[in-house]
């Protein structure tokens, strides 16, 4: 099962490490990891995709709430969150396929960010399963390049945190 947790924690130096290191330590796989500073500068949001049980989300979270700079940590699974990824991906641009790579990022409402004469870089934010779908279509025009930042999440309604953040 996946499992989207936030982890709000205090930005100093090494906190990164200790967090993965919590779970590699312990045979845990990170999915994908995005780490950004809040409104308050002193502190991070991390947001951690990993896969596993409830057992062993269970034993994830109470480890992380043992890091001393671990302030406050979230598991999303089974909230109400808006959850958003960005890719950028340089397609082949060939005269046949030019039109074609545009109508398909017009459709997925993407950006158009670079052109060269062989070339278009392509920018599209949405869900994870929006982005699988937007790349599938693209791959078959020849993809050069790609990278995706994660997902990051916010929870819906109230605010989550009982911090500052």
């Amino acid at each position: 099962m996946k499992h989207t947790i936030s982890v709000l924690v205090e930005n100093e130096f090494g906190v990164l490490p200790r967090v993965a290191g919590l779970f590699s330590g312990r045979g845990f796989n990170i999915d994908s990891l995005s780490v950004a500073p809040t409104l308050d500068p002193t502190i991070s949001r991390m947001t951690i995709v990993t896969r596993g049980d409830n057992r062993i989300l269970e034993q994830i979270s109470k480890q992380l709430n043992k890091l001393i700079d671990v302030i406050k940590v979230i598991d999303f699974t089974e909230q109400n969150f808006v959850e958003r990824e960005m890719v950028l991906v340089k397609v082949t641009a060939d005269a046949e396929y030019r039109a074609e790579v545009l109508r398909i990022a017009d459709i997925f409402r993407a950006n158009v960010v670079d052109v060269t004469a062989r070339s278009y870089s392509i920018e599209a934010t949405g869900t994870p399963a929006k982005l699988d779908a937007l790349i599938e279509l693209l791959r078959p025009l020849g993809i050069k390049e790609l990278v995706r930042s994660g997902p990051i999440v916010l929870g819906r309604g109230p605010k989550a945190w009982k911090s500052s953040e």
